[in-house]
């Protein structure tokens, strides 16, 4: 019988993958031995490879350059990256290496903006392009940075009241976009998305509000859905949808140059995943084509806003099982050395799931176990892979320690949960490590953040001495 753990790994996907192999009878990860990590800094960690964020942009990018060349389209596309997926000066660092752009969503971002144009890393040839309801500290921040003469910051008009807030402060011409409030798939709780303006609205305003103000020129018209870019008859009916207002918009907007088709890449969640990137883009990109040649309109230049896929596949977290408690019949939890909820907060607050596989002892037997969080929580818990709601891991040995890995965790999981602050039942925060390749093509190791230590929860909560 095939009892082991290689075993039903290989028997269940193709294995190895891209990013995963096995060496000595533990996992690699992109060719990161993951043991000697774990013995060098111990665990809980968890890390960034940075090379992963280079290697998904320049793949879009790809994927974007053969799509214009094969329906000879003739707009440019302009990859941005979505900031507050991970705001970390590490992140936006190698991102920006890759000749890309920014979307921000808060004023606050907008002092990161500044701080990279200070190191020389992004440039007046770098578009910002601004998203977000924006308050007034975000009117202010965007109205100086347009001041100083960076023209191609872009703010995205989210309600009719922002649009005289920002010709307030905005000295001179500067260029704007609108959002579309699409409507959601029928499974939401609610029809339209409480961002942007209607579709039937965004013609009327122009006119109403833009055409004869020669201070502002419309550059740009922004479409995203939170259901993301999938092969599904609502995302089509939708860009469709879209491409109308787009027609209609170009016919009376000269200015208007630009189609922003947003975010919602999706990223590997389980070994099983199959997406084909390629043919999406192309899909799209002749969608666009055929639409504006029927109604005889230029093809507009497209503007992503990748923030999941450029920095999600970067990241991961390693746990060790501490103990195993059989509370029934059936139900073994092994308990990791850490939280769920406090480290990677959507797997409880949305059900999200990702790839999840023992680090060692491939060759051992293995049971169905849940995983369990040291908070005193009920839902600090993980009880499934994205596949099926079962998850397998090499027994549990008291004598053999047991070292599990979660990967693809690079997005959002550190700006909700708190990095740097209070954790739920104030369970540390791990420490954080980057990886990266020097010149050689060697891995490299640097400690980015010592896991939390009383003192630092003490300082927070006014314990002082």
């Amino acid at each position: 019988m095939k009892t082991k753990y290689i075993d039903l790994i290989d028997q269940t996907y193709y294995f190895p993958q891209e990013e995963f192999n096995l060496k000595n009878n533990s996992l690699q990860f992109h060719g990161i031995d993951l043991m000697k990590l774990v013995e060098e800094y111990g665990t809980p960690l968890k890390f960034t490879y940075l090379p992963q964020i280079s290697n998904n942009i320049q793949k879009a990018k790809r994927w974007f350059a053969n799509a214009i060349e094969k329906h000879n389209y003739k707009g440019q596309y302009h990859y941005c990256y979505c900031t507050k997926s991970s705001h970390f000066e590490h992140v936006l660092t190698e991102a920006l290496q890759n000749d890309i752009h920014i979307e921000t969503s808060s004023a606050f971002d907008i002092d990161i903006v500044n701080k990279l144009i200070s190191q020389g890393k992004l440039s007046k040839d770098n578009y910002v392009i601004c998203n977000g309801f924006k308050r007034d500290k975000y009117i202010q921040n965007i109205a100086k940075l347009i001041n100083s003469s960076h023209k191609k910051c872009i703010p995205i008009i989210d309600n009719y009241e922002e649009l005289g807030l920002l010709t307030e402060v905005i000295n001179g011409k500067f260029n704007i976009g609108i959002r579309i409030a699409s409507e959601e798939e029928p499974k939401f709780e609610f029809y339209t998305s409480r961002l942007g303006i209607g579709y039937k609205n965004i013609v009327p305003f122009y006119n109403r509000e833009i055409k004869d103000n020669e201070q502002i020129s419309l550059k740009m018209l922004h479409f995203f859905i939170n259901t993301g870019i999938r092969d599904t008859a609502y995302y089509w009916n939708e860009l469709l949808k879209c491409l109308k207002v787009y027609i209609q918009l170009k016919k009376v907007c000269p200015s208007l140059d630009s189609l922003n088709i947003g975010g919602g890449f999706p990223i590997k969640n389980s070994l099983a995943f199959n997406y084909d990137y390629q043919y999406m883009i192309d899909e799209i990109i002749n969608q666009i084509k055929l639409a504006c040649e029927e109604a005889d309109v230029p093809t507009p230049n497209i503007f992503t806003e990748f923030g999941s896929f450029t920095v999600g596949e970067s990241g991961g977290a390693i746990y060790q099982v501490l103990y195993q408690k059989q509370q029934n019949d059936r139900e073994k939890w092994n308990m990791i050395n850490s939280s769920f909820i406090t480290t990677l907060p959507d797997s409880w607050a949305i059900s999200k799931r990702f790839i999840q596989l023992a680090v060692n002892r491939w060759n051992d037997e293995y049971e169905r176990v849940l995983l369990g969080g040291l908070t005193c929580d009920s839902d600090d818990y993980y009880n499934s892979e994205q596949h099926v709601n079962a998850i397998y891991l090499p027994k549990f040995n008291k004598n053999k320690p047991l070292y599990i890995g979660f990967f693809n965790t690079g997005a959002y999981q550190e700006t909700i949960g708190g990095f740097g602050g209070l954790q739920h039942c104030l369970i540390p925060q791990p420490k954080h490590i980057l990886i990266n390749k020097d010149a050689d093509g060697n891995i490299t190791t640097k400690l980015f953040a010592e896991q939390q230590t009383a003192d630092d929860f003490l300082k927070i909560l006014g314990y002082h001495e």
